[in-house]
């Protein structure tokens, strides 16, 4: 098979100009704001914290989530046209999985910023340094990249024998694997043990470093000192609860019993969504981004 074809939202043509204005809209608000926190955790001197180090980390992870897929959601809904070469399809889930894993992790090391911050304030400049940050980021992508690669290679070495439509607006894990004319268990199984290791496994982790947390933030006697912890760590825990819920729907819930059009409403909320939400409740949350983007 040389080819594929994304049926994308071919089953609704009076809605494509309109869905059109919406996901371009969507995709410049996206790049506007991530691309502004990405500068101002450059640019200013009081962003210079390991929090803000991340946070900038996670934005530009955003950006390239987002022009993985949404691009050509908008040539498809253009053209009306949703061919897409093999080996652009291959591109196409890589970068979708190795982004999507790569934000999993760098959410866990917010979170545990935040918990050594909160739970170890003296230790936090000589634990949480730069050269210890750039290490830990590093480290996400050197873990991320080769099972990614292997997962990718299992999936795209199967037979492909019957129809190429693919119904969904990329190239996605599950409507690719329906395509495959052998037997694809083996193939699932190492989907979900993926799954398990890149969204359960940060997402336990983030659970325990904020148990702690909240724990810690409990004990202080001063009421000022709650809300001032509470405030810093609720943006980051929003934004752990729709990434985590979202991914959650969409890749671990058995076949059976969603539906394609339940699944690709799912894929859309996770992938151009959440990423829109992101920066909205982080920016107005937090007074130091507040100050910055009003010296810029």
């Amino acid at each position: 098979m040389m080819e594929f074809v994304l049926l994308g939202f071919s089953d609704t043509p009076q809605l494509q100009w309109t869905l059109f204005g919406i996901f371009s809209s969507i995709y410049l608000i996206i790049l506007m704001c991530n691309s502004i926190i990405v500068l101002i955790t450059k640019i200013d001197p009081a962003l210079q914290t390991p929090m803000y180090f991340f946070l900038g980390n996670f934005s530009f992870l955003e950006i390239c989530y987002v022009t993985v897929t949404i691009p050509r959601m908008l040539v498809e809904l253009c053209t009306q046209k949703g061919n897409i070469s093999f080996f652009a399809c291959v591109a196409q889930m890589y970068f979708v999985l190795m982004l999507g894993g790569m934000e999993c992790l760098l959410l866990t090391l917010m979170a545990y910023d935040r918990y050594v911050a909160i739970c170890n304030p003296l230790h936090y400049a000589l634990v949480t340094n730069h050269k210890v940050c750039t290490q830990l980021v590093a480290a996400c992508w050197i873990s991320v990249i080769p099972i990614v690669i292997g997962q990718t290679y299992q999936i795209f070495s199967l037979p492909f024998c019957g129809s190429n439509r693919i119904n969904h607006f990329f190239c996605d894990i599950r409507p690719v694997l329906m395509l495959v004319c052998g037997d694809t268990f083996a193939n699932k199984i190492g989907v979900y043990v993926a799954v398990v290791v890149f969204l359960m496994v940060p997402f336990l982790l983030i659970t325990v470093s904020y148990g702690k947390l909240m724990s810690n933030i409990l004990k202080l006697t001063s009421a000022i000192g709650r809300a001032n912890g509470f405030s810093t760590c609720s943006s980051h825990l929003t934004v752990v609860v729709l990434f985590y819920g979202s991914a959650s729907i969409t890749y671990l819930q058995p076949k059976t019993s969603q539906s394609e059009g339940i699944g690709k409403l799912m894929s859309l909320f996770c992938t151009v969504l959440t990423p829109t939400l992101n920066p909205i409740t982080y920016t107005p949350r937090n007074k130091d981004i507040t100050v910055s983007l009003r010296k810029l």
